[in-house]
């Protein structure tokens, strides 16, 4: 991700690179694209949990909670995305 979440800055209004909402953009260190204020928390934490789980597998540990955690954020996120769109088509 590089960098630390001090850095976040605020954009202009616009449409998130993942949801596809027309909002207030944020841009995180290391993204190219600006997201929404929930994609950009989604994502930090989708880092934030792939490293966990990537260090617990190294060390042996279980990481099925993490795994878990993980596979509910990402299906909130897509569903948040599928919904944007869905909006967009009427």
């Amino acid at each position: 991700m590089g960098g630390d979440l001090h850095s976040v800055r605020e954009e202009w209004r616009g449409v998130c690179g993942m949801c596809g909402h027309a909002t207030k953009l944020f841009e995180l260190p290391g993204r190219l694209e600006n997201l929404c204020l929930a994609c950009s928390a989604d994502l930090a934490t989708a880092m934030l949990l792939r490293t966990e789980i990537d260090a617990a597998t190294w060390a042996g540990q279980s990481a099925e909670d993490l795994v878990a955690e993980f596979g509910e954020l990402s299906r909130q996120t897509l569903t948040r995305a599928q919904s944007a769109d869905a909006l967009e088509s009427y």
